[in-house]
């Protein structure tokens, strides 16, 4: 079983499962499953939540943005849209609900699963197709969870400075001079847990080449890459 009961994944999410054989389902890895289905024993794992819970965080997000910014066209929502459902969003959303720590995982993947980006987006997909199906398909109840651990990061991605990803610029030009890997560290976190802020570092060798303060650890990290494409006179 996870490192922590579920009753306290139910407090932290703010949704109280009718169907707890769902919940556990969504936080049940393929590594697990698979071991117990060794054993002979029966057990799903998350993997077709996680389908539908793409489907759901889509159209939530989507019916979302399409009201709040009405002013803006098709090509701006879909890149705001992408911006907020990517990977790296997703992984950072489910560390905020310490989803890690309640996932179900084979003896292969217990070291490092429960910090797996790719495990912790696809786990998040389906607490969201847990939710959206407990709750007699109700968009409202996912959400009344979803959108004010995500409202920042929407804000972010639809300001002009997203733009430019300074980031993948940064990157591109790094490993065309043939230098090592580039590394974002954060230094400093401060504010209570609805309104953080972050001071994100950029790494070159362990030298620092650009800082970067925002909202979400994002931000920070495109504001530190513009700084270093600045260093290094990079337009």
């Amino acid at each position: 079983m996870g490192n922590m009961p579920f009753e306290n994944l139910e407090k932290t999410i703010g949704y109280s499962f009718k169907d707890k054989n769902i919940l556990q389902t969504a936080l049940t890895h393929a590594s697990y499953a698979n071991e117990q289905k060794a054993r002979k024993a029966i057990c799903q794992c998350n993997e077709r939540l996680e389908f539908l819970g793409d489907s759901v965080l889509s159209l939530v997000i989507s019916e979302y943005i399409y009201g709040k910014y009405k002013d803006k066209p098709e090509g701006d929502l879909t890149k705001i849209r992408a911006s907020v459902v990517c990977s790296r969003s997703l992984s950072s959303l489910a560390n905020e609900i310490n989803l890690g720590s309640y996932l179900l995982l084979g003896k292969g993947e217990e070291e490092t699963g429960r910090t797996n980006p790719k495990i912790l987006e696809n786990a998040f997909e389906a607490l969201l197709a847990a939710i959206y199906l407990d709750s007699n398909c109700s968009k409202k109840q996912v959400a009344d969870f979803l959108l004010p651990i995500m409202e920042k990061e929407i804000v972010f991605a639809s300001h002009d400075e997203m733009a430019y990803d300074y980031k993948t610029t940064l990157q591109q030009f790094i490993q065309a001079i043939g230098t090592d890997k580039l590394q974002y560290v954060c230094i400093k976190e401060y504010g209570p847990d609805h309104d953080k802020t972050f001071e994100i570092e950029v790494r070159l060798n362990s030298n620092v080449i650009g800082k970067g303060t925002g909202k979400t650890k994002r931000e920070a990290e495109q504001l530190a890459a513009k700084e270093a494409l600045k260093l290094f006179d990079v337009k």
